[in-house]
């Protein structure tokens, strides 16, 4: 299996209704990552891209939550039909999608 360039974490978070935290869950994170998944595998993009679910990523309120390494940029409010723009512009272009991404505040 080759390294992949960059490796994306999407949360899928679930909390019960009415949590204080919300969830990812509660906003189509299976959506989300269902659509890296199928893009990736449509595109054959298995040596340039790995895709893992994941836990709570942190900023709970700008959810659904995508995390991409190696930069570690953290995507929020990210749907189904922004995936594609961050696979071209970002994944594959090197530029991340900047009206996606959090606030700086998130890493403080």
């Amino acid at each position: 299996m080759a390294k992949p360039l960059k490796h994306v974490f999407v949360c899928v978070q679930r909390r019960p209704e009415g949590h204080p935290r919300g969830a990812c869950s509660q906003r189509a994170c299976d959506e989300v990552l269902n659509a890296f998944l199928g893009e990736v595998q449509q595109r054959k993009l298995f040596d340039k891209i790995a895709v893992t679910n994941t836990g709570c990523l942190g900023p709970c309120g700008f959810g659904v939550s995508v995390l991409v390494y190696p930069e570690g940029v953290m995507y929020g409010r990210v749907t189904a039909n922004d995936v594609t723009a961050i696979i071209d512009e970002h994944l594959l272009g090197n530029n991340p999608v900047e009206r996606l991404r959090v606030p700086p505040f998130v890493w403080s």
